[in-house]
């Protein structure tokens, strides 16, 4: 029963005391009790009692003033940001192209125009580790180009 109640609370703790709570309601109900299936009958009053408890948590919890400001705040874009996200992505797309074929490409379809690893082996026939080998070794050579622009600043 134990191993139940841990599986759903993930609490050592609760799962303790949830599986006394069910071996208390199984004495107080032995009555009701049918004997040709007590483990199945124990294993429900266990998991009722741990989604009870998970239902009474989750009322508990008290939203902190932070949560209530944030999910009030606006979180649109301002124009500065879109203007800072325009020059990044410009800047992404010079240095894509700046790469020797295939990663030229490859960088292009997964960095820029944020194409998936599987989209790309399907829209190119390569097989996937392939691309998979290639983005990785793109992201290197692009990761050197940053770097090195950044350290001539």
């Amino acid at each position: 029963m134990f191993s139940i109640c841990f599986k759903i609370v993930k609490d050592y703790f609760e799962a303790e005391d949830l599986t006394q709570e069910t071996f208390l309601s199984a004495y107080k109900n032995l009555s009701s009790f049918n004997r040709d299936k007590e483990k199945a009958w124990l294993c429900r009053i266990a998991t009722n009692k741990c989604l009870d408890y998970l239902k009474r948590a989750e009322r508990r919890s008290v939203p902190m003033e932070e949560d209530y400001f944030l999910a009030q705040m606006d979180h649109s874009p301002t124009l500065e940001d879109k203007i800072l996200e325009n020059e990044t992505k410009q800047q992404l797309f010079i240095r894509c192209n700046q790469l020797q074929s295939p990663y030229k490409e490859i960088a292009l379809d997964y960095f820029y125009y944020e194409k998936s690893a599987m989209d790309i082996a399907n829209n190119t026939g390569k097989n996937l580790k392939t691309v998979q080998t290639q983005i990785y070794r793109a992201k290197a050579l692009l990761r050197k180009k940053y770097e090195k622009e950044a350290s001539l600043k």
